[in-house]
């Protein structure tokens, strides 16, 4: 009876083994599922997050874009304004009417430059009329003939100027 319990306890301890091992077997498989599951989710929440972002950039860009273009139209608008101002036709309500437009644009993000004797830049002006003098170091906008006009800091109209070169 002795070797009987031997036996019996023998291979129960085999089968109980064997259950061991089949059972962190399936723990292990059961592991991998879950990091292959978490590593999937995270790559969609990655994926969702860089999406949202894309999409945020390209409405706030939609956005600009559009702001933009009412703008330049306006441009010729302002223009007139200016001529007005300069004239001394600009008076009474048309006067709050075209300081209301100028909060608007600036608001909105447009700014004038209109700069005298200032290094000629062919990105923020476009030459109309050249000449030539010995006061002049180097070439520079010497007369502002139209304003440029810029939008959230990228030029929309250059600043239409004459320009003075040195005489060599």
């Amino acid at each position: 009876m002795n070797e009987e319990n031997v036996d019996g306890a023998e291979s129960s301890e085999a089968e109980l083994s064997a259950a061991v091992e089949e059972a962190l077997a399936e723990a292990t498989t059961i592991v991998d599922e879950v990091a292959v599951l978490t590593s999937d989710l995270q790559r969609l929440q990655a994926e969702y997050a860089n999406y949202r972002k894309r999409v945020e950039r390209d409405r706030a860009s939609a956005y600009d874009f559009t702001v933009a273009l009412v703008v330049t139209e306006l441009l010729p608008v302002l223009d007139d304004i200016d001529r007005a101002e300069v004239h001394g036709e600009l008076v009474g309500g048309f006067k709050a009417v075209s300081d209301r437009l100028n909060t608007i644009t600036s608001k909105l993000g447009l700014t004038k430059f209109a700069d005298v004797n200032v290094p000629f830049d062919p990105m923020i002006h476009e030459a109309l009329m050249h000449s030539t003098s010995t006061d002049v170091t180097e070439t520079l906008a010497t007369q502002i003939l139209e304003p440029g006009y810029k939008f959230k800091e990228k030029v929309i109209r250059p600043a239409r100027v004459a320009v003075t070169d040195p005489e060599n």
